[in-house]
């Protein structure tokens, strides 16, 4: 049977047109049902701790900052002109990039030979995996990354198909932005050059298109390298503290676990893995198996994060969804039905296991345990409001000569972006922050001269500062256990640092 037939019809029996309306109906039906879920469940807890330094940034544009390049702040800036303080608004523009990519991948099983039922599986795989329904509930710039992998493999698919040389100008648009977005994609391009100079498709590096691509990524990504040569190249020292951090943490453990149970649903193992087979066998489409195993070596040698390599899935599910219904065609009618029953059961309550996992969908009860229980990035959503009313009291508290002058001095980005963001509504001056993009924006003149300290331990404001005491605590009436309520819950009134200012900002940089 034809690849682009549908399972259970006959070849011919329904128009061209007709079977493509319906196509798109299906990946658009799917898209337009996990939308609708995160909309309704977006809202449920709090700001996370990196959204809160993304909207920081956003206040602050450049064409650069320390932990990451500028898109995701400028989309978070619109968000914030258009919504306000509304997390549903903010988190939109996350929501309408997952619901993108798991229309992209269904497009690339159709391209790959996919009928309905490949397109509709690709898909719905896609959608019901943990890790990508949980780039649809924050603002994170691995959620715009995650699409620019899936679009930049569609492309080399139509490259691949179609032989014409000319999507290299749009392979290289979208490798331009991702480095707008996440310098992790650099991965993804090695490993694409690669997989071309291994394969036949070599053939391809040598047109002037290529250049073109590779001029259109450059004059994109072109303001954030001017950026990083300013700034000594200041990101790549953060990541690579980032990485030992992460390492030394055991934030690397369990990858291949992850592979399997987090980026992926779990029942779509069998289209992802022969996925791989089959473009390592197609000597037209071998280029894209390269593009995921170029990748999962270096990670593994590494010891990359396991959810870096998750935007390589969505092209594999695709290609083994597009084989996997030429295979189910060749059975006879009671085994398709078989086949298909097991296996839709199986990525329904695999899903179902992936929501609990990855969506706030409830606000009290079971299911918001098992989540906080299950996905430590919920913790982090909750406490930053009761934060900032506690730093506000404490600075009612002082007499009025010390309120006036009152600085507030935070230890991570999480606080920061919380006084920034939230603080405006009690009047909160803007706080001091040595961690990443904040420490370059450096020190209010004349410097305070009373310092509300959050976020430091006892030790270090023992260390440091000068006339301290504890003024209150920080923690979350919902008693969830997370970085603000057990590492650092003290808060302190300090009179301003032993060094001179100058030299106390120079010690008080830091990567976060």
């Amino acid at each position: 049977m034809a690849g682009r037939t549908f399972i259970g019809s006959e070849p011919g029996s329904e128009p061209i047109a007709g079977r493509r309306g319906t196509e798109w109906t299906i990946l658009l039906g799917i898209a337009a049902v996990i939308t609708l879920v995160h909309l309704a469940t977006n809202n449920r807890y709090g700001f996370h701790r990196d959204e809160l330094q993304f909207l920081s940034d956003a206040r602050h544009l450049d064409w650069g900052f320390v932990a990451y390049p500028p898109l995701t702040p400028f989309l978070e800036r619109i968000s914030l002109e258009i919504f306000g303080l509304s997390m549903v608004g903010l988190r939109l523009f996350s929501v309408l990039a997952q619901a993108a990519a798991i229309v992209v991948t269904g497009l690339m099983a159709r391209e790959l030979g996919g009928g309905r039922l490949a397109q509709g599986t690709a898909a719905l795989a896609v959608a019901l995996s943990p890790l990508p329904l949980f780039e649809g509930t924050e603002f994170q710039y691995t959620t715009f990354d995650y699409l620019w992998w899936v679009l930049v493999a569609y492309f080399v698919i139509r490259l691949l198909k179609t032989e014409n040389p000319r999507w290299w100008l749009v392979i290289g648009a979208v490798v331009g932005i991702g480095l707008q977005t996440k310098y992790t994609i650099c991965f993804l391009v090695l490993a694409l050059l690669c997989g071309f100079l291994l394969t036949r498709a070599r053939r391809f590096l040598l047109s002037w298109w290529l250049l073109g691509g590779a001029g259109i990524a450059l004059v994109i990504f072109l303001p954030n390298l001017i950026w990083q040569l300013r700034h000594d190249f200041i990101s790549y020292h953060f990541l690579h503290y980032i990485h030992v951090r992460d390492v030394g943490q055991g934030r690397a453990n369990q990858f291949w676990f992850k592979q399997l149970f987090v980026c992926t649903n779990f029942y779509a193992a069998p289209l992802w893995i022969g996925g791989v087979l089959c473009f390592l066998r197609s000597p037209r489409y071998r280029p894209l198996a390269w593009m995921y195993l170029l990748p999962l070596a270096f990670f593994l040698v590494a010891k990359g994060l396991f959810y870096y390599l998750a935007p390589a899935y969505p092209m594999l599910i695709a290609m083994g969804a597009a084989e996997g219904e030429r295979w189910v065609a060749t059975l006879s009618k009671l085994w398709r039905w078989v086949v298909k029953i097991v296996f839709f059961q199986g990525i329904a309550v695999s899903g179902a296991y992936g929501c609990a996992l990855a969506l706030p969908l409830a606000a009290s009860g079971p299911l918001m345990h098992f989540a906080l229980d299950t996905n430590d990035a919920f913790r982090e959503e909750f406490g930053w409001n009761e934060l900032v009313r506690t730093v506000a009291r404490i600075r009612d508290s002082l007499p009025p000569e010390q309120r006036s002058s009152a600085g507030i001095l935070v230890g991570n980005y999480g606080e920061q972006g919380a006084i920034e963001i939230l603080g405006p509504a009690y009047h909160l001056p803007m706080p001091i922050s040595g961690t990443n993009s904040a420490w370059l924006r450096g020190y209010p003149a004349p410097p305070p001269a009373t310092l509300i300290v959050v976020g430091l331990s006892s030790q270090y404001v023992e260390r440091n500062l000068t006339s301290c005491r504890l003024a209150g605590h920080n923690g979350n009436s919902e008693g969830v256990k997370n970085e603000e309520s057990q590492d650092h819950p003290d808060i302190f009134l300090c009179a301003g640092p032993r060094k001179q200012w100058p030299e106390f900002w120079q010690d008080f940089q830091g990567f976060g």
